[in-house]
């Protein structure tokens, strides 16, 4: 009997089934181990010993340590076969010596997806703990204890901020700076000619290119345009070209965040989360099945074997003229080049297939790998566009129509169900009647704030963090409430900004989005070989300490610097200042907190009045903002009056010379009405306590 260690549970009954008879699966839950937090500062490193690392059993793994151990007795080999990263690698490690196994000598599994020709091949061809990678692992999380330890103490005692680290630090950074933007834009106005003809009984919309280059600033300049436009409009030219669509290459992890974010709206934590289901393997109809390849990769390469196998089905389902090439992206300097890209296992386990074993959630991420995967591989889609060009006193217009001459990848997407356009049946000189025109005022709009997925991608691009980091970074700076993330898109808190001022002064490495990436180069360095985990700690923590102690004395122990209103607290006297709520939001208190809890309640912005008068009361309407955000109309003499403007006609007011013949039921009075079928019926006016209503003839009164 054989003892194969995996990380998660959830592949021990299906690698278990895989192996046979012969092997039993077991899980370490991840880490068993960590650094101490004892000696010299609470690092659990002995820095004066050349960095060297003191390790201890997690708490919470105590017992899984103990029946590893037990699981170890009387078994004729123990092989590890943790995930296929530099945690993964580290995981290892840490259980060969926990269970004081030979490091030499210990056979590592590696498989990049759970099926049964994967497990196969890597028991048939094993190979041994890769001790750079996991020198590389141990750097890195030696600098991010540093850091974090030395770093977060400083902070929690001089500005009450709760932590800071290596990557965390430069992506606040990243995302600070693009909101100073944000709060710099300054708004300018321009103008957008609208305008629309009888197309062969249709009214279509035409684009105005006159001044595709040079905006349109001021209402002069559009009420001239305007003008100019004649009452009907020329074909000058007709164009029909052909335009090829490139299918994508196959998801890498930060490819697989950003569309899951734009296509399904998942956070990165729950694409993570969703995924990782799916690799560990979902129950198909009593069987547990890998359904896609490992998910923390930074390359969009697929195996030659995958290739293959996916050509071959593309064939066999859709035809030669579907077959396309591989595509092979451009490399960027700081991937790791470690795994191919996220794809399906099986070719012929369509999403529609299987749709019956899936949650929503996890459908709609295996289709969205699924078809970038196979459809990487096919033809692009084909399209026959027709541009036309229309004339009108020198003022020129555009229109154009597309309709699919080839599917090409877009066949995967069973999904998407278009109305091909038809191509109109007209020529060049035919005129065509303007039915509309008009200028749209508009003003120039700042920059949005980052989503999720484009802060992942920005990480990526600047070679900060890996795949298995993006995730939690977001996760940690949403924590510890230096960002909030509504819906996906993050924005700074005031208490990040505060954390940013002190870190940008006196540790600018730390948030610096260059330094960060060439620190992951180094480790990237250690992995091959090239660099030692000795060095890089030497050369970082020297520079790191001085920069502490100028902190250190220079930052002032009274907390962060408290800015005043100007104004004194009505219940005590004393100043009111700008303070936080927890979640980071400011807002302007009593500075004698905690003896004294005023708060200042945010003045509303005074309605705006509409020059209109309230139909009820007489009083003038106002604009306002209900609770959804969306702004109405309604009375100033609110809550007095509830009047509210809409376009729906008023009610009318029913008055005695309304009344055509006593009701025979209660003796109120019929009145005319009319019905949801536009015809009308004489109803009671005491109606809904009286229902009673009869038909309406012209001569009833």
């Amino acid at each position: 009997m054989k003892l194969v260690i995996v990380e998660s549970p959830t592949k021990c009954h299906t690698v278990e089934k895989y192996l046979g008879k012969d092997y039993k699966v077991v899980a370490s839950c991840g880490h068993v181990t960590d650094l101490a937090t004892s000696g010299k500062g609470g690092l659990g490193v002995d820095v004066d010993n050349g960095f060297k690392p003191k390790y201890v059993i997690n708490k919470d793994k105590y017992d899984i340590v103990r029946k590893l151990n037990n699981d170890k007795k009387g078994v004729d080999e123990v092989i590890l076969a943790t995930d296929p990263d530099r945690e993964g690698e580290a995981i290892a490690w840490h259980l060969a010596n926990v269970l004081k196994l030979p490091i030499e000598t210990t056979k590592r599994l590696e498989f990049h997806e759970i099926t049964r020709d994967a497990i196969s091949e890597a028991i048939v061809n094993p190979r041994n703990i890769n001790l750079n990678l996991v020198e590389s692992q141990e750097t890195r999380r030696i600098l991010d204890r540093i850091i974090g330890f030395k770093l977060s103490t400083l902070l929690k005692r001089k500005i009450r901020s709760q932590s800071a680290g290596r990557v965390q630090s430069a992506t606040l950074k990243i995302l600070a700076d693009h909101q100073k933007e944000i709060e710099a834009f300054i708004p300018e106005e321009y103008w957008n000619i609208l305008v629309n003809i009888d197309l062969l009984g249709t009214e279509k919309n035409v684009n105005f290119i006159s001044n595709k280059k040079d905006k349109i600033t001021s209402k002069e300049q559009a009420d001239a345009i305007l003008n100019k436009i004649p009452n009907n409009l020329k074909i000058k030219s007709i164009d029909i070209s052909t335009k090829a669509t490139e299918s994508k290459p196959a998801f890498k992890t930060s490819t697989l965040q950003q569309e899951a974010f734009k296509k399904l709206g998942f956070k990165t934590k729950k694409t993570q989360s969703i995924a990782q289901e799916l690799f560990y393997g979902v129950n198909l109809g009593g069987e547990l099945v890998g359904l896609i390849t490992y998910i923390r990769t930074d390359d969009t390469k697929l195996s030659a074997s995958y290739v293959n196998k996916a050509s071959n089905y593309i064939l066999e389902t859709y035809g030669n003229d579907y077959l396309g090439k591989v595509k092979v992206a451009s490399k960027k300097a700081n991937e790791q080049d470690a795994h191919e890209a996220i794809r399906p296992t099986s070719n012929h386990r369509t999403p529609e297939s299987i749709k019956q074993y899936l949650t929503k959630d996890q459908f709609d991420l295996y289709r969205l790998i699924y078809n970038q995967a196979v459809g990487s591989l096919m033809k692009p889609k084909v399209e026959d566009v027709m541009s036309i060009i229309l004339d009108g006193n020198g003022l020129e217009f555009k229109i154009e129509y597309s309709k699919t001459k080839f599917k090409g990848y877009e066949v995967l997407n069973t999904s998407k169900q278009t109305k091909e356009n038809e191509f109109p049946n007209i020529n060049v000189g035919e005129e065509f009647k303007v039915t509309s025109k008009k200028a749209e005022q508009k003003f120039t709009t700042p920059p949005s704030l980052y989503s999720e997925a484009k802060i992942v991608q920005i990480m990526e691009d600047v070679g900060i963090g890996r795949p298995s980091t993006y995730a939690n970074t977001i996760e940690t700076l949403s924590k510890r409430k230096y960002i909030t993330n509504e819906k996906g898109i993050l924005s700074v808190t005031e208490k990040g900004k505060d954390t940013l001022d002190v870190l940008d002064v006196y540790f600018p490495d730390i948030v610096s989005s260059k330094y960060t990436a060439e620190m992951e180069s180094k480790l990237d360095d250690v992995e091959k070989g090239t660099e030692t985990r000795i060095d890089i700690l030497t050369k970082f923590y020297g520079p790191f300490m001085e920069e502490l102690q100028v902190a250190e004395d220079k930052i002032s122990s009274k907390g962060p610097e408290k800015k005043y209103t100007g104004e004194n607290c009505p219940l005590c006297g004393s100043p009111l200042i700008y303070r936080q709520s927890r979640d980071g939001k400011q807002f302007i208190g009593c500075s004698n907190f905690p003896k004294c809890h005023y708060i200042k309640k945010e003045e509303k912005p005074k309605p705006k009045e509409t020059g209109e008068i309230c139909p009820l009361c007489g009083k003038p309407l106002v604009e306002r903002i209900n609770k959804k955000g969306k702004p109405f109309i309604g009375c100033s003499g609110y809550p007095s009056c509830h009047y509210i403007k809409t376009d729906k006609p008023t009610k009318k007011v029913i008055t005695e010379q309304d009344y055509i013949k006593p009701c025979p039921k209660c003796g109120g009075h019929l009145v005319k009405r009319q019905g949801k079928d536009k015809k009308y019926f004489l109803g009671c006016t005491n109606y809904p306590k009286c229902k009673y209503n009869e038909p309406y003839e012209e001569d009833t009164k």
